[in-house]
């Protein structure tokens, strides 16, 4: 539920098709904001807003602005992050993932809805009641609280970041938007000297 990770998704996916067979992608929860029925602030419903035009300025990422008309926007992305995991424990983190950006950004649906991360499941081909079940286990908020462990780990400190983890240790690679060219660099730099 990040604006400048849904700025970085086309980099990602073209990162992901570069990427050597034997590098594993992991995703890794970051939260952002806890959980809350509270409709979100005026002022920061603005500031977001304004985030979406910076983000779409700078990266070319498009937005579907009605998602403010539509929804009631909660400062809510906890629910966001269960929802990859619980379809993470279906195999299916990455595609959960990118619908939730999707659901958010282009379809003005709200991530921070048990009903949008249902519809989500479904539309993946979850098993959906599975998926109902495992949104309010115990183990995914236990898998959420361990992503949140490792990211204080590797010292994220915004959003998107990448690390590469290699034999050598851990290799920070972007923490913030950067384009697929300075991302791509960096790794092969890491790479070469492995």
């Amino acid at each position: 539920m990040c604006s400048w990770c849904w700025g970085f998704s086309q980099a990602l996916e073209d990162l992901i098709g570069k990427l050597p067979l034997d590098v594993n992608l992991q995703y890794v929860m970051g939260g952002l904001a806890p959980d809350s029925d509270e409709p979100m602030p005026e002022e920061i419903q603005g500031y977001v807003q304004n985030a979406w035009r910076q983000v779409s300025a700078t990266t070319g990422a498009r937005f579907n602005f009605d998602f403010w008309e539509k929804c009631q926007p909660r400062r809510s992305t906890y629910p966001a992050c269960r929802a990859a995991l619980a379809a993470g424990l279906q195999g299916k983190l990455a595609q959960m993932f990118g619908a939730l950006q999707r659901a958010y950004y282009m379809e003005a649906r709200n991530p921070s809805d048990a009903s949008t991360h249902l519809a989500l499941a479904g539309e993946l081909g979850l098993d959906v009641v599975q998926f109902g079940e495992d949104l309010v286990s115990a183990r995914v908020e236990e898998l959420l609280q361990m992503d949140f462990e490792l990211g204080r780990e590797f010292g994220v400190r915004g959003f998107p970041t990448l690390v590469l983890s290699t034999e050598k240790g851990d290799h920070p690679i972007v923490s913030g938007w950067s384009t697929l060219e300075a991302v791509w660099n960096r790794i092969e730099r890491i790479l070469a000297s492995e």
